[in-house]
């Protein structure tokens, strides 16, 4: 292809066409095409949503991530009758750039994100063209779920091409800039954990194993105890962000192999209440921030996917283990005492809260030690149960963590109790034979966050690469 300087052309295919001596053209945004642009002369970079030629006009939907906007091509001064049929053949999904004049409608545009105005094009060059044929269209992720979810997942270039999950990643990062804030301004220090381990971080069986040259080695179920040797280590507050991995054969709508993990661990001087009032702050701070600064994402998500707005209480409500059971019986639930919580009845629970107090978001405290860690504390009071909590979003569990044994001897005991190989954790439980404050924490799933609060039905819809037992690419 010649070389090409931009003032001698109306339109071109112009792939490759990026030279140094180029100007800065100062391209908007689409989000920022407003009616107080009107008249101007401006450049946008976007893709092709649609088009559709009538007569000798061409009406084109330019996407720009979760923003689109009308443009017209008409033949006038500016434009030929080949510059419209041109336009008119750009494949869908093409990235071109838009000389084009700003204007007022005077009827909504109900279909795009900018309904006040439309752009005139008088020049228009294909950046990059996209094929004819797309293993995917977009208008295909837009269906109701179930219908081509698998095309969806393996073609990971474009199912997030859609305005909704263009808004739906865009919110999760939110969430991770919540939770680092948050957690910063209350003085907490952000760590990194191995995620190579030589014993189960959880105790259970559901964990992968590798090879680790001449010996085998575990992928992390979380950073549990690195977190705990870190306030040892006398950091008092520290949160991290990154992968967990759970070797569960679970297909169900939220569960993954791998997630990101927000995990909590801090220090107290009391009570473990203390813990659950910083987590649950932290939890507040972050719908809040939802709630103020992605309207827009929220309601884009909303359109598709429809709703009842998230619903917490300040404080956050809490109740202990025994009178949820007591409200599953009163539902006509058979539960005993100390049986964990299936999925159906935490949902029905999640109801019943919901009823009552007109929450989505609670704390379920004093669950059976039977149903939890090893190095979770007893309850001094009851033996039965423990110093643990579980948090809910919309009936669905989003944390579990607990008050931790911070004693050598009862760590040592209860792990024996597990059956855990005390040799591949004795730097854990050996830290805590120099002093240990009593302390506490959780880990909360990103994506189960995103989803629940969002209202969505399936964890795979806010996980960019999901990973499940029947899926390991892209």
């Amino acid at each position: 292809m010649e070389k090409l300087v931009f003032c001698e052309v109306e339109y071109v295919l112009c792939i490759l066409y990026f030279f140094l001596n180029q100007p800065d053209r100062g391209l908007v945004r689409v989000q920022e095409l407003t009616p107080e642009k009107a008249g101007q002369l401006i450049w946008v970079r976007a893709r092709i949503h649609t088009s559709r030629a009538k007569g000798k006009q061409c009406f084109l939907v330019l996407r720009q991530q979760q923003f689109n906007v009308q443009a017209l091509v008409a033949v006038g001064e500016r434009a030929s009758k080949q510059m419209v049929k041109f336009a008119a053949n750009i494949n869908k999904e093409s990235i071109v750039d838009v000389e084009a004049v700003v204007k007022k409608v005077e009827q909504t545009i109900e279909s795009c994100s900018q309904q006040d105005v439309e752009l005139h094009i008088e020049r228009i060059f294909v950046i990059s063209q996209a094929e004819p044929r797309l293993p995917l269209q977009l208008e295909d992720c837009v269906r109701p779920e179930g219908e081509g979810d698998e095309v969806r997942m393996r073609t990971r270039a474009l199912g997030p091409r859609t305005t909704t999950s263009q808004a739906i990643f865009r919110l999760q990062s939110g969430v991770c800039q919540l939770f680092r804030d948050t957690l910063t301004n209350k003085g907490f220090v952000e760590i990194q954990t191995p995620k190579i381990i030589s014993a189960a971080s959880e105790g259970g069986a559901n964990v992968f194993t590798v090879s680790y040259f001449k010996t085998s080695a575990y992928l992390a179920q979380s950073p549990q105890l690195y977190k705990q040797m870190c306030i040892c280590a006398d950091f008092d507050k520290v949160f991290c962000v990154g992968p967990v991995f759970r070797a569960e054969d679970s297909n169900t709508h939220r569960h993954l192999t791998e997630f990101v993990g927000l995990d909590i661990e801090l220090a107290f001087n009391y009570h473990y209440h203390e813990v659950i009032e910083s987590i649950t702050d932290t939890m507040v701070q972050i719908f809040k921030g939802l709630r103020d600064k992605f309207q827009t994402e929220i309601q884009t998500v909303g359109k598709q996917y429809p709703s009842e707005p998230f619903k917490f209480l300040e404080p956050t409500l809490r109740l202990e283990y025994s009178e949820g059971v007591a409200m599953l019986r009163e539902a006509g639930v058979e539960m005993g005492d100390e049986e964990d919580l299936s999925t159906p009845n935490e949902k029905l629970l999640g109801r019943l809260v919901k009823e009552k107090y007109d929450t989505d978001f609670y704390v379920l405290d004093k669950y059976p030690l039977a149903v939890r860690p090893f190095y979770t504390m007893p309850d001094p009071n009851d033996k039965k149960y423990s110093n643990s909590y579980d948090m809910f979003m919309r009936g669905e569990e989003i944390l579990s963590g607990a008050q931790r044994i911070h004693d050598a001897q009862l760590l040592t005991e209860r792990a024996m109790h597990h059956n855990i190989d005390l040799e591949k954790i004795k730097s854990y439980i050996d830290s805590f034979r120099y002093g240990a404050p009593p302390h506490g924490g959780g880990g909360i799933g990103l994506e189960r966050v995103c989803m629940l609060y969002l209202g969505l039905h399936n964890v795979r819809q806010t996980s960019m690469f999901p990973r499940d037992p029947k899926r390991l690419t892209p």
